[in-house]
């Protein structure tokens, strides 16, 4: 299965996740990529697959289950960094600068990932989802100070539109015991 697109639902019912799941994948031609409960109670449902197939599957989902759902997001043509950053592996050995961009929600913070890489020449280095983070999540990533700050804006710009960033920050020149911490 071609995976050039990415969806989401994020919902604040476990037993709406599930079904929301079950929704997705009875509905359209998708690839389970992470469903699970997350911080605060909630529940997520990530799915990739062809866009049209993914759209219609979150569209699905969000309509019959409206009731409980925080956010979705369909991403399509999702820039490939996404998913290592998503599952934690990744290839950065070394912090040039380095590019943290925090959300309210998971939804919000993956599509700002997503814009975030493809607005500069950064690298991803983790997405992380709203586990012991109170139902927040974030995402770090590190190249040169510049391009760094035009992929944190950029990425942060999607969020705040939403009304869902905590916070962004640039740090040039990081310590290299921050690496150490980030994975």
């Amino acid at each position: 299965m071609v995976m050039n697109s990415l969806g989401l639902i994020e919902l604040t019912s476990i037993a709406a996740g599930m079904q929301a799941a079950d929704i997705m994948l009875k509905t359209s031609q998708v690839e389970l990529v992470l469903s699970r409960t997350i911080c605060s109670g909630k529940y997520m449902v990530l799915i990739g697959g062809e866009v049209a197939e993914v759209q219609s599957a979150v569209d699905s989902a969000a309509s019959q289950i409206d009731f409980a759902v925080i956010d979705t997001f369909v991403i399509p043509h999702v820039h490939p960094d996404v998913f290592p950053a998503l599952s934690g592996h990744t290839l950065a050995t070394e912090l040039e600068a380095l590019g943290i961009i925090e959300s309210f929600s998971v939804a919000s913070l993956i599509e700002g990932a997503d814009a975030a890489v493809k607005a500069a020449k950064v690298q991803l280095i983790e997405i992380r989802l709203a586990m012991a983070l109170g139902g927040k999540a974030f995402c770090t990533l590190t190249g040169e100070v510049a391009a760094v700050r035009s992929a944190v804006d950029a990425g942060a710009q999607i969020i705040a539109d939403k009304g869902l960033l905590v916070n962004k920050v640039v740090i040039p020149q990081p310590r290299k015991e921050l690496m150490s911490e980030m994975i």
